[in-house]
């Protein structure tokens, strides 16, 4: 069907529309009357199919537009279904890295030794367990230090790093770590589990970190995730 609003009116004097001039001359109307009536009647045809021809292309219109939105959530989905999958080969591959770091730290903490100068000049090995003395002052975990504590270790932390020549991208990481923690909601909470659910996210991913250094799989500690800190919050619960 042809646009109807680009039709042209004809010319119903000109010997082309004779047949229908003449057919309306013969009901008695004069020769201008019977062109105008020719006219008139076109222009009520023409007027209706203007009307067709509006409510089908909005019909048309209406049926593209569905069209691009479902294959809008088609791609949608698709993309989403990639992207969960990405994400959870990049778990298992990060899980799987970690129990390895682990497995590895394990058999080298075990195995561990340590050299140490004899009383006749020598040079020994001898194992690490063997070396700790039984009177030293037990250490407090991360997660069971206060958080005034763990302010205050941050900065002795940093500089011991930049004592040790630690790399400045890994010095920088920590320090965007820690401060993080430090302007988190929850640090503020009035609720103290929440606090110590922070204390246990920072000793978990400090932990996995320090586990696969020198592997292959690197742990990042750029960004906080939300989602372990609140499972860190439901292991404390737990434990209640």
């Amino acid at each position: 069907m042809e646009d109807p609003n680009e039709a042209i009116r004809p010319d119903f004097t000109s010997p082309e529309h004779q047949e229908e001039h003449q057919a309306l001359i013969n009901k008695g109307l004069l020769d201008q009357q019977a062109a105008c009536s020719l006219a008139a009647i076109w222009d009520v045809n023409n007027n209706t199919d203007k009307e067709h021809w509006a409510l089908r292309q909005l019909h048309l219109q209406d049926v593209r537009q569905r069209e691009e939105e479902e294959e809008e959530q088609h791609q949608q989905l698709l993309k989403d279904e990639q992207e969960a999958a990405c994400h959870e080969e990049r778990k298992k591959n990060k899980n799987k890295g970690l129990e390895d770091a682990k497995t590895s730290n394990l058999l080298a903490e075990l195995d561990a030794l340590v050299m140490l100068l004899s009383a006749d000049g020598l040079h020994l090995w001898i194992p690490a367990a063997a070396v700790k003395d039984p009177k030293a002052a037990p250490i407090t975990k991360d997660e069971n230090l206060s958080w005034e504590d763990f302010n205050e270790a941050i900065p002795r932390m940093i500089s011991l790093m930049k004592v040790h020549d630690w790399p400045d991208d890994r010095v920088h990481m920590h320090i965007h770590f820690w401060c993080a923690l430090q302007v988190h909601r929850w640090c503020h909470a009035p609720v103290p589990l929440k606090q110590k659910a922070l204390l246990l996210y920072q000793s978990q991913q400090h932990c996995c970190w320090h586990m696969t250094i020198g592997t292959t799989q690197s742990w990042s500690l750029e960004e906080l995730n939300q989602e372990l800190i609140t499972e860190a919050r439901e292991e404390l619960f737990n434990e209640k």
